[in-house]
């Protein structure tokens, strides 16, 4: 299995640097709101904070979906 870095660094594959900067940036932020969560102690903040990497996580998943498919359309 390759890397995150290994990913970014790779050059044979067909996707567009947008795609790998925008995956880069969504996992940053990701990881940010997760130490975060952790930090928290008011529920209803970590429940806020806990939607919000929700949210992220959808788009990452999207992403993937659109890549899985190959369709040039969809990225």
């Amino acid at each position: 299995m390759l890397t995150f870095r290994g990913y970014l660094r790779e050059r044979t594959t067909s996707h567009p640097a947008w795609l790998k900067l925008t995956s880069t940036a969504l996992v940053l932020k990701i990881r940010r709101l997760a130490f975060q969560i952790e930090k928290e102690t008011d529920p209803a903040k970590q429940n806020a904070l806990i939607a919000h990497q929700n949210k992220l996580i959808s788009y990452i998943n999207g992403l993937g979906i659109a890549v899985g498919v190959k369709d040039k359309a969809l990225l």
